[in-house]
């Protein structure tokens, strides 16, 4: 076996430490850079009548890219310029009524400078983000947000590390402002999300995923018990509502019933009423619920569907477990 090449006197737990210490002192020093322009800088964004538009490159390019992306999922329409290929053609994205946060600790990055008449041209607002406020950048913004005097947490105070990170969580304390104040709520942020797990157990409703019409496993009270079980059989729902002539719920009798009554009557009479085994006054719940709210309640009761009911307490579905399961919101 060959020796390890690291040298075992690295305290590897002792470095992470100082690391996390320096990048806290680095948002302990962006805390007190937030002033009067971070509101201007709220404001400029929240008047924008086209799209917020992040720039930078390298690293700050990597965070410009999340932030854009932020922004976008939480309410401000925003996407990501390349400086570098914006120079050769894709400066066509920047259009008037755009907002531009152009990222550059050093505030002097070449290729940002290669936009600025243009940006000037079209009298696009600029927002720039950088450490201190001296650099060409700063100088020709609207805005110029600032880190503060940061120690990098790489020891040779090269690699971008603190920089990164603050630059980050200026940007998220900017989204959620926005957020903030266009009363941005969860239905919003699961409209964006649609496809994931977020979207499926914000944007669902009972109302998506009941069984209806042809489906729905429902008899009258005087059905004789035979007749129940090829209802609750054929619709494959492990229960049947029992409803009157209006639809109007009565009760319910579920294969679960079914068991329990054979074990205590040693069988039963294919040709006995349901209305003398139903279970009277069921769980129900209304089609306006969403989908997650049904899933706990399910759990609550420790059952596995419930009737859905109208404002008349009609039978209008049925929802089953196994339809939240299936719907991935469980």
């Amino acid at each position: 076996m060959k020796a390890s090449l690291i040298p075992h006197t690295i305290d590897f737990k002792k470095v992470a430490l100082e690391t996390l210490h320096i990048e806290q002192q680095a948002l302990a020093i962006l805390a007190t850079q937030i002033d009067v322009r971070f509101v201007q800088a709220c404001e400029i964004i929240l008047q924008c009548k086209g799209r917020l538009v992040v720039t930078g490159m390298g690293k700050s390019g990597h965070i410009g890219r999340k932030m854009a992306a932020t922004f976008a999922s939480t309410g401000t329409p925003s996407f990501f310029m390349h400086p570098g290929e914006a120079s050769h053609g894709d400066l066509g994205m920047l259009v008037k009524g755009d907002v531009v946060i152009a990222i550059s600790n050093s505030g002097k990055s070449d290729e940002i400078m290669m936009l600025m008449p243009l940006i000037k041209h079209f009298n696009i607002p600029l927002i720039t983000i950088s450490a201190t406020d001296q650099g060409p950048m700063p100088q020709n913004a609207d805005v110029a947000l600032t880190l503060g005097e940061l120690q990098e947490a790489c020891p040779l105070g090269l690699a971008p590390t603190s920089s990164t990170t603050a630059t980050l969580a200026l940007g998220d304390a900017l989204a959620v402002a926005l957020l903030d104040a266009r009363g941005f709520t969860s239905d919003d942020f699961a409209r964006s999300h649609p496809a994931g797990a977020l979207g499926k157990r914000l944007l669902l409703y009972v109302k998506h995923l009941m069984h209806t019409q042809h489906e729905l496993p429902k008899v009258r009270p005087d059905t004789p018990m035979g007749q129940v079980l090829f209802e609750i059989t054929d619709k494959r729902l492990g229960l049947t509502a029992i409803v009157d002539e209006q639809d109007t719920l009565l009760g319910v009798f579920t294969d679960g019933d079914l068991r329990r009554l054979i074990d205590k009557e040693q069988g039963f009479d294919v040709n006995r009423p349901v209305s003398e085994v139903m279970i009277k006054n069921p769980s129900t719940i209304s089609q306006e619920l969403r989908a997650v709210d049904a899933l706990e309640q399910l759990k609550e009761k420790k059952i596995n569907q419930f009737i859905v009911v109208n404002t008349h307490n009609q039978v209008i579905g049925v929802l089953s477990m196994h339809d939240l399961i299936q719907a991935g919101v469980a």
